[in-house]
């Protein structure tokens, strides 16, 4: 069974990354979103907020790549409502087709397309200044905590692209996640903030995630946040896996 269900993963994922690479402004489209807020906050915002010995791109670039996930996830709710609506589900369900292998197609072919966005953005970082201590193995932890936060991300836009009624419902759940890094340490510290946004922002998930990913890039100890942000992207992976299996049985009722 298991062996017929990664068969299955594996065509279909073929399939959907073959329409991405017939469309390449997908990606393209994802990642010009968060390199512009990179820029703007560079170049225009980044030389009056004070983030100590750091320089200003390599304090924010974590948060840059949080949003770019975020960015690129609303594409996997759009192309799992269009799938639906054209019927092909259906179209599975008459073919020896392990159910939730179409699924995983769409959320393996997401953090594919991330992971490509997130290259982009740290080369365009590069250019610009970024510069890191990371060594392969905190490249190798950040690079799993990403990987952890697209999963995530795109388990909860599964939920989406199966509950939408309409093609702009289905993408436009992102815009709150999108947003969610700039009530967080991503951009200033949370000391600069007021009282109640200041413990909104220490107490949300984007926060502990993107301090361990600075930690790991400036080759400063992580802590204990790193145990948090792990905990924030794996409770979210599952909670949202969970209730996405939960709407698509019984969307194939």
């Amino acid at each position: 069974m298991s062996a017929h269900f990664a068969a299955d993963t594996a065509t279909l994922t073929g399939r959907s990354l073959r329409h991405i690479l017939r469309s390449p402004d997908t990606i393209i489209t994802t990642a010009v979103t968060p390199v512009a807020i990179m820029l703007l906050f560079v170049f225009v915002f980044g030389g009056a907020i004070d983030t100590g010995a750091a320089s200003y791109i390599d304090y924010m670039l974590p948060g840059i790549l949080l949003i770019t996930i975020a960015s690129g996830i609303a594409y996997t709710a759009y192309r799992l409502f269009m799938d639906l609506q054209g019927g092909i589900f259906e179209r599975f369900q008459s073919m020896p087709i392990a159910r939730s292998s179409a699924l995983w197609a769409h959320v393996l072919t997401s953090l594919v397309a991330n992971l490509v966005s997130l290259a982009v953005v740290i080369g365009v970082g590069f250019a610009v200044g970024f510069r890191t201590g990371a060594g392969p193995l905190a490249w190798l932890a950040a690079i799993g905590i990403l990987i952890l936060f697209t999963l995530a991300l795109t388990w909860l836009a599964v939920i989406a692209g199966l509950s939408a009624k309409t093609v702009d419902g289905a993408s436009a759940f992102s815009y709150p996640l999108i947003f969610l890094p700039f009530l967080s340490s991503a951009f200033v510290p949370t000391a600069s903030m007021p009282g109640p946004v200041a413990w909104f922002a220490e107490n949300q998930p984007v926060t502990p995630i993107v301090n361990t990913l600075r930690a790991l890039f400036t080759g400063q100890p992580v802590g204990s946040e790193i145990w948090v942000a792990l905990a924030w992207c794996v409770g979210i992976l599952i909670a949202a896996y969970l209730v996405a299996m939960a709407v698509y049985r019984r969307r194939l009722r």
